[in-house]
């Protein structure tokens, strides 16, 4: 049974509502600071006031870029990683080109991984790959790609499209990557019991809004 304190390290504490404001981002940051968890995921917008607030903690900075369809040009994902890391953020969250890998221009897509990794230099990269959006060949050819493409995470949702995180799918891209990248489990994570089974499924971190309730269900549950 896992404890609150080694859960939360798995935790992205998330707010990417384009109605958020400086108060609720400032609110999250010391509950994730609180809390201990992993990150704060936020817009780029808020990028620098996470950084000032978070500069004297152990939570890193996790910035969403080409978010969220990811039908940008990837060179304007690369600018946009670059300019949230010059803001201080210390984990990139890209959108994959979705239309581009269901029409088979896989090229593409690992050039537009290849593009935001260069950017990160030595940052985290997690690859949003959309797993409501794919078929289970398409899942795996994401994987692949990030795989080829240096990224350091495979991340299974935005949140924004039509469904989140499974476990089959968290299972399924620990079974592409292996040990060779992180995956993370984001959409609809909003209890103590999803969260382990993510974990369970293969997950090593996890996007969620609903942080602070996880870890209130690990005490629920006994796990202090």
């Amino acid at each position: 049974m896992l404890k609150s304190e080694d859960i939360a390290k798995y935790i992205d504490h998330t707010l990417l509502a384009n109605n958020a404001t400086e108060d609720k981002i400032i609110q999250l940051c010391r509950e994730a600071d609180e809390h201990s968890f992993a990150s704060v995921c936020i817009n780029s917008c808020w990028t620098k006031v996470c950084s000032d607030e978070l500069k004297d903690s152990d939570v890193k900075v996790c910035t969403v870029v080409g978010f969220p369809l990811g039908a940008m040009k990837s060179e304007s994902k690369a600018y946009e990683a670059t300019l949230a890391i010059a803001d201080g953020a210390d984990e990139i969250d890209m959108v994959i080109n979705v239309g581009f890998l269901k029409e088979g221009k896989l090229d593409a897509v690992e050039k537009d991984i290849q593009l935001v990794k260069e950017a990160c230099k030595d940052k985290i990269l997690k690859v949003i790959i959309e797993t409501c959006l794919l078929s289970d060949e398409e899942k795996e050819s994401a994987c692949r790609l990030a795989v080829n493409a240096k990224a350091d995470f495979v991340k299974t949702s935005t949140g924004f499209s039509t469904g989140g995180a499974t476990e089959k799918d968290v299972a399924l891209m620990r079974g592409v990557v292996k040990d060779a990248l992180g995956v993370k489990a984001s959409g609809g994570v909003r209890s103590y019991e999803t969260a382990v089974a993510m974990i369970s499924s293969g997950a090593t971190r996890l996007g969620t809004s609903s942080g602070i309730a996880i870890i209130q269900g690990a005490a629920t549950n006994g796990a202090y």
